[in-house]
């Protein structure tokens, strides 16, 4: 006589529903991607309409349902739109993770006031609307949490980005105010500090960041970074997610207003 299959026991995040913006690839898709694998039904924003088919593809791996949105994070009304969307779908939203974000890298004198603005516009702007819309769908929910994307940034301005550490930093206050006012329902608002990741923006940043600190060629100036991380390696998007998993959970309802490094040692505060 065969054994009888054991049961399936449940995910730790079935029955949740998780909005991750800037998801249509690199550390958002990775992220979106974990929150799938441990059973939670996801939406996936970006402004690349490839979100819709990268979606679709992780809906057919992971099994679960999968909502890919094409959205802007710094347009209001598409904003709106998306999370409407999301709550005829789905009913509420339990894990809001504001992960869109940009960077561009020049000296001060050459910086100019639509980068300044863009680049303001998303990673500060984008999350503020975006936990906006979805506060009526968190309020649905018992365990409400926002997680927004800062950076080391966030802890030390770097050269030749002076919007990019401005737009972090804003991150970690608007983190801070928006903890407060939520914990009367029992919302919890936490950020995180990504330091050095494997993702095509890293890649940029070793070109851009190469070019104007010295003579560096295709890779060098990231390892040299990476040789100064006390942990001996770039982070990623699994290092992250991590994270985010556990900041997501039950284990952490009693963490709020914190704005954590995932870095390998890069800051130690």
């Amino acid at each position: 006589m065969s054994t009888p299959a054991a049961p399936s026991r449940p995910s730790r995040f079935d029955d949740v529903v998780v909005v991750v913006t800037g998801a249509g690839r690199g550390l958002g898709l990775g992220i979106a991607t974990r929150f799938a694998g441990e059973g939670a039904t996801v939406a996936l924003l970006d402004r690349d309409p490839g979100v819709v088919e990268v979606a679709a593809a992780l809906a057919r791996s992971s099994g679960r349902p999968i909502l890919g949105l094409v959205c802007d994070v710094t347009d209001e009304a598409q904003v709106g739109a998306c999370f409407a969307e999301v709550g005829e779908r789905f009913g509420h939203v339990d894990v809001l993770v504001n992960n869109a974000g940009t960077i561009t890298i020049s000296t001060f004198e050459e910086l100019t006031l639509e980068a300044w603005n863009t680049v303001l516009a998303v990673n500060t702007t984008g999350a503020f609307l975006c936990a906006k819309a979805a506060l009526p769908l968190l309020r649905r929910s018992s365990r409400g949490r926002i997680l927004n994307a800062a950076s080391g940034q966030a802890r030390q301005g770097f050269v030749f980005t002076p919007h990019y550490a401005a737009s972090k930093f804003g991150v970690v206050g608007l983190t801070q105010s928006l903890a407060k006012e939520l914990a009367r329902e029992q919302i919890t608002v936490n950020a995180y500090c990504p330091g050095i990741v494997d993702t095509d923006m890293w890649a940029y940043n070793d070109r851009e960041w190469g070019r104007l600190l010295g003579d560096y060629g295709p890779g060098e100036l990231m390892a040299e970074w990476v040789a100064g991380i006390p942990l001996g390696r770039a982070g990623t998007s699994d290092d992250v997610a991590e994270l985010l998993l556990f900041l997501a959970s039950p284990a952490a309802s009693y963490i709020t207003g914190q704005a954590i490094n995932v870095d390998g040692g890069m800051f130690m505060s």
